[in-house]
């Protein structure tokens, strides 16, 4: 990432573009500041953790911080999904995806042009025994982006999705209780399908570049997976098919 700032003029994907990253002080938001930065863009950081968030905005001359999101330790069972933490959950994810988008569109719509990236999760394909308001909210976020994609094509604005496996940044280790980021790394390797290569905060940073960039020009209402083929897989089927030869 500290070389990023060395490319040369054909490889600054991002020359003269804005980017508004909210989430941006830490984990997978601060990676994608420093790269989108090295890339030329002009960064705005929104977020509320103001002591970090600042830090970045001096490490790339960036500014604004105001937003963050958070998830919590969470019992999945919905018998034990309140309506308040419900709705704080969905405020944050699809609220407020939802208002970055309608603010940021009234600035592209006069341009007619401009890229919208969230980020879901691969959360946002497959199901399981977790969070309801959780996977709920990243399903929702999906599902605004496809319909703003609708919406906001006729005015040259893209919009996607950007959906990872799990990271092991400060957010997701807090959700699950885990202090040791090794301890976190090692529980999502050891569940991955792509064994090897560890999924970093960068490689999903690298994501949102791509779908920034004019090198996507004509993607819009892609939500891209960067799971390593996680969610296509399906473990039980092994164990059904060693059980039927058996």
């Amino acid at each position: 990432m500290k070389g990023s700032s060395l490319l040369s003029p054909l490889a600054r994907r991002l020359e003269g573009k804005v980017a508004l990253i909210t989430g941006g002080a830490r984990g997978i938001g601060e990676c994608t500041a420093k790269l989108f930065a090295g890339h030329g863009a002009q960064i705005v950081i929104a977020d509320t953790r103001d002591d970090l968030g600042i830090s970045v905005c001096k490490e790339i001359a960036g500014h604004n911080v105001q937003q963050r999101r958070h998830l919590g330790n969470q019992d999945p069972r919905i018998s034990s999904t309140n309506y308040e933490n419900f709705k704080r959950i969905f405020d944050t994810d699809v609220y407020g995806a939802f208002l970055a988008a309608k603010h940021a569109s009234r600035v592209m719509i006069p341009e007619r042009k401009g890229s919208i990236v969230f980020t879901a999760s691969n959360l946002s394909v497959i199901s399981g025994d977790l969070s309801h308001s959780y996977v709920a909210s990243k399903l929702a976020v999906v599902g605004l982006a496809k319909n703003l994609c609708a919406e906001l094509g006729k005015f040259g604005i893209r919009v996607n999705c950007v959906s990872p496996y799990m990271v092991p940044t400060p957010l997701v280790m807090e959700a699950f209780g885990i202090t040791d980021k090794n301890v976190a790394m090692e529980m999502g390797a050891a569940a991955a399908n792509l064994k090897e290569p560890v999924l970093q905060a960068e490689d999903v940073a690298e994501a949102a570049l791509y779908l920034g960039s004019d090198d996507s020009k004509y993607v819009s209402g892609l939500n891209l997976v960067v799971d390593g083929g996680f969610s296509t897989v399906n473990p039980a089927l092994a164990i059904f098919t060693s059980k039927m030869v058996a």
